[in-house]
């Protein structure tokens, strides 16, 4: 039987993506990342005409939650219109590790395939401020 709550954070992802902003490369991927109290962010990839200046949608999922005043998160969802489920980029695994911790990642499609993985697989030995 479903998880009712892994159902409304990929949910949230899906309906998320409509909101993408992907006019070159009409690649619409959305986020929904939930805080330790429940509350679930949305974010949805920008993309600007140079790429190096896009925002993937867990990105803004992050920086919207952090400016809403969230501080702790235990898992993500990322939707994208794919056969095959995709994993956030580099870039975004570096911000889930500094912001998030190890959560899991729920990796989702249109067509109802999902797969959870623990951060820590996708980005194994992390940069963090451990280091600094």
């Amino acid at each position: 039987m479903p998880d009712p709550l892994t159902d409304s954070i990929v949910d949230a992802a899906r309906r998320a993506r409509l909101h993408a902003h992907a006019p070159y490369s009409h690649f619409l991927v959305g986020a929904a990342l939930e805080d330790s109290a429940g509350a679930i962010h949305t974010g949805c990839n920008v993309e600007n005409a140079t790429y190096g200046l896009t925002l993937c949608a867990e990105r803004v999922a992050v920086f919207k939650a952090i400016s809403e005043g969230a501080r702790r998160f235990i898992r993500i969802a990322i939707a994208a219109d794919t056969d095959s489920l995709t994993p956030p980029c580099g870039a975004c695994r570096q911000i889930l590790w500094e912001f998030c911790g190890d959560i899991p990642v729920i990796l989702t499609n249109l067509q109802g395939k999902t797969e959870t993985l623990q951060l820590k697989t996708l980005f194994p030995r992390a940069f963090d401020a451990s280091f600094l």
